[in-house]
């Protein structure tokens, strides 16, 4: 048995992590949430596993069991909320979330002697791993909500996430397999190795978040380089940041937001747009989205109604009285006309 818990050693450099997670701006506070919430996780699962092979208390068995169904849904609604509406981020942390609750409920209401509950593990992890991957490959341009500086560094945390979730799936079906066996000492010897690779995982994690916290900290709007004042540049790189990302079709998106992605205050921002385009930002943003509608109108046979939602509207009075007043002509008559 273990006379030097190791676990404990990951409990703690967890809880270090997640406190500097909580000081991380990645651009949403639901995010933040999201990673503290796990590293939180990890750290309880690592106490119980090293009171109950450590010190031979197990009577927190049922707790520790019941721990790694959060362990994909928070790992993949922290990224998540970097890419979609404040809206799904509520629909999809209610499903995925949900769906572990009533598992544990199930879990619990079972005979402790069942099997299968191994297997709900194994099925969440696979399923959490194929989403995160799913999510990396769209790139750190899908990162909508994420600050423009750091989205490069949450992607690269994101293809970690999934391996880090591989290593997680691999160890605990081979501890599984050990305890199924009757093999404890085999299973001790697999939590000390897991508990290793876990300490270098996170050591390594430790060591990047002071040089990630320096950056964000020196990087805030308030703190905008003179530079970012200068009209022209600052509607150049509004314009390149929409025309790649594509933020206008985000009915949500706002001022604020964008002028944290483009690292300039707000009001820089509103007066550089006033001043190079003479309009206001909310119209700036409005002809990027009359221009993907005008689009659609002209290449498919969609309903206005649908291209209104698609290009990022979110009321019909809005959308006509916007095309309207940039192209003096109903959706409707536009679309006839070409």
């Amino acid at each position: 048995m273990l006379h030097l818990p190791l676990p404990m050693l990951s409990a703690l450099l967890c809880l270090v992590i997640a406190a500097l997670l909580w000081r991380l701006d990645l651009g949403r506070g639901a995010a933040r949430v999201c990673f503290v919430g796990l590293f939180l996780t990890f750290a309880l699962a690592a106490v119980l596993v090293g009171l109950r092979f450590g010190y031979g208390i197990d009577r927190f068995t049922v707790v520790q069991r019941m721990l790694p169904l959060f362990t994909g849904p928070l790992m993949y609604l922290g990224f998540l909320s970097l890419a979609v509406s404040a809206q799904i981020l509520r629909q999809q942390a209610a499903v995925h979330l949900g769906v572990a609750i009533i598992a544990n409920i199930v879990f619990l209401l079972l005979p402790s002697d069942m099997p299968g509950f191994d297997w709900a593990i194994t099925t969440s992890y696979l399923f959490y791993l194929a989403a995160l991957i799913r999510l990396w490959r769209k790139g750190p341009d899908h990162l909508i909500h994420a600050r423009l500086d750091i989205a490069p560094h949450i992607t690269r945390w994101m293809l970690s996430a999934a391996g880090l979730l591989a290593v997680i799936l691999l160890m605990d079906t081979a501890i599984a397999l050990s305890f199924a066996m009757d093999a404890e000492l085999r299973a001790s010897a697999l939590i000390t190795f897991g508990s290793v690779l876990l300490i270098g995982f996170l050591l390594v994690m430790l060591a990047s978040l002071p040089t990630l916290l320096a950056a964000t900290g020196s990087a805030k709007p308030q703190t905008a380089r003179p530079a970012s004042s200068d009209a022209d540049a600052v509607d150049a790189n509004a314009r390149a940041l929409l025309e790649r990302t594509k933020l206008y079709l985000d009915p949500d998106l706002s001022v604020q937001r964008l002028a944290r992605r483009l690292h300039v205050p707000e009001r820089t921002l509103s007066a550089a747009i006033n001043q190079s385009q003479g309009t206001n930002i909310s119209q700036y943003v409005n002809r990027f989205r009359l221009e993907h509608a005008a689009e659609l109108l002209r290449e498919t046979d969609a309903p206005v109604t649908k291209i209104m939602t698609q290009s990022g509207f979110l009321t019909r009075s809005n959308f006509y009285r916007e095309f309207q007043r940039v192209y003096g002509q109903s959706p409707a008559s536009y679309r006839d006309r070409h």
